[in-house]
């Protein structure tokens, strides 16, 4: 078991092994005085993890009530958050109670926002079962749902309590949410560590995955501490996002997170080599590793369709919108860009 603290505005424990989840009960009661306990998932998560998850919690002395929604990126909306308040209401949660996301980033982000906004402020637990939200979601406080503008355009920073990620639950994960997680992973090496991606192209993330999730969550607490609310250095989190959200949306969400990110990555890498922005070779370097994870590169969508939808990133100030873009392999920068270059990006990284 690996344990990596994060000082935020709260600090907390991520804590990474195998066979965490019976045993999440115990981890919890030592972070707080709740009595009550909200467990947040959705019908996928539910029928696999949470009877134990209830089972632990209950026997660590915790009275439990479960709301469970529709799994996929398109219940990460209005309807279903305030769904989730009312239901914390009817069931009478205090300020003093707990909520628990247990599941993917579409269960995180969904209950973190209602932690942040229920009473002015509850707190919550996350134990991610995706590699996507072990590596990335489930660790930084940030929280959203999506509106019809646009990915997370409404939420806020609240940081959880408690992370538990138990690597046996990423064993029921499907090939292409597996996947997805490791797009993430790779985005990590691309930003911040060329030796770590050169680990990553020869021996898979699913042959040392204890170690991948604690050097990831290493480098994000790291980042977390200096940048917490994402106004500076934090940004390079999200390299490949901002093309990666664009495709999301045009695609209704038929495209998942890992996959537009991966793509947004190679597209954003080779229209930097095409302008010189970026050392050659960074292209083909990253579009190999992305293959060989099974990642697809190539979606039937136009460059003036797929800027119109990247001026709804959040990253956008005015008439600009700051992109993270590859200087070398293992080393990205922030670019500021005039709005009306983006259907140049996505016509150079086709």
């Amino acid at each position: 078991m690996k344990t990596v603290k994060v000082n935020a505005g709260v600090s907390y424990d991520v804590i990474i092994g195998k066979g965490l989840l019976s045993d999440c009960g115990k981890y919890i009661s030592e972070i707080t005085k709740a009595k009550k306990i909200c467990l947040v998932c959705d019908d996928t998560v539910d029928a696999l993890y949470s009877r134990d998850t209830i089972n632990s919690l209950e026997s660590a002395g915790f009275s439990v009530c479960k709301f469970v929604f529709e799994h996929g990126e398109k219940s990460k909306n209005a309807t279903v958050f305030l769904s989730l308040l009312n239901f914390l209401a009817e069931k009478h949660l205090s300020r003093s109670d707990l909520l628990v996301a247990l599941g993917g980033g579409v269960v995180g982000d969904l209950t973190g926002f209602a932690a942040a906004c229920y009473l002015r402020g509850v707190d919550f637990v996350q134990i991610p079962t995706t590699l996507l939200a072990a590596v990335d979601s489930s660790v930084g406080g940030k929280t959203a749902i999506d509106i019809e503008a646009g990915k997370n355009l409404v939420g806020a920073f609240h940081q959880p309590r408690l992370v538990i990620c138990d690597t046996n639950t990423l064993s029921t994960l499907d090939r292409d949410i597996y996947r997805d997680g490791c797009a993430e992973i790779l985005k990590y090496g691309m930003v911040y560590d060329k030796d770590f991606l050169e680990k990553l192209k020869t021996r898979h993330v699913s042959e040392w995955e204890e170690e991948v999730i604690t050097h990831c969550v290493e480098i994000k607490r790291d980042v977390v501490s200096e940048d917490e609310f994402d106004r500076g250095a934090r940004a390079l989190l999200n390299f490949g996002h901002t093309a990666g959200h664009a495709l999301e949306a045009i695609s209704r969400f038929e495209i998942s997170h890992g996959a537009a990110v991966a793509w947004g990555m190679a597209t954003v890498t080779r229209a930097c080599e095409a302008l010189g922005i970026c050392e050659k070779g960074c292209d083909e370097y990253l579009r190999d590793i992305l293959v060989k994870y099974g990642f697809p590169l190539e979606y039937d969508y136009e460059p003036d369709a797929l800027a119109n939808s990247a001026l709804s990133d959040k990253k956008r100030t005015g008439d600009t919108v700051t992109l993270i873009v590859p200087s070398k392999i293992g080393k990205c920068v922030t670019k500021d860009i005039n709005t009306d270059k983006l259907k140049e990006i996505f016509t150079l990284g086709r």
